[in-house]
């Protein structure tokens, strides 16, 4: 499955399935075929996923217990993940325009 997440203030975004229904729980949502996130619950949607990349390095950091490895060639991280979402969150806020997802 994957998920395609639209608004009129930005360009799309486009998830693979696991990654979707990861983004959908942190924002308190049960993965589904379609949905909107309106322009009144973006902020908190945009401190969820936030909060949830500090939580990732966070124990990034403690698992890393100070070694010089840094985070490459560990695939890519929840904040290179959520990044374009966050960015079109909050571009969607300011234009006040829901973000809506299909598969």
């Amino acid at each position: 499955m994957i998920y395609k997440f639209k608004s009129k203030a930005t360009g799309d975004v486009i998830m693979l399935g696991p990654n979707g229904d990861q983004l959908l729980r942190l924002l308190g949502r049960e993965p589904a075929h379609k949905g909107i996130i309106e322009v009144v619950d973006m902020g908190a949607a945009i401190e969820a996923m936030q909060q949830a990349v500090q939580q990732e390095e966070a124990r990034a950091a403690e698992a890393e217990d100070g070694g010089a490895a840094g985070a490459s060639g560990k695939g890519v991280s929840l904040r290179q993940r959520l990044w374009p979402m966050v960015e079109m969150f909050k571009q969607a806020q300011a234009a006040k325009e829901p973000v809506v997802w299909g598969v």
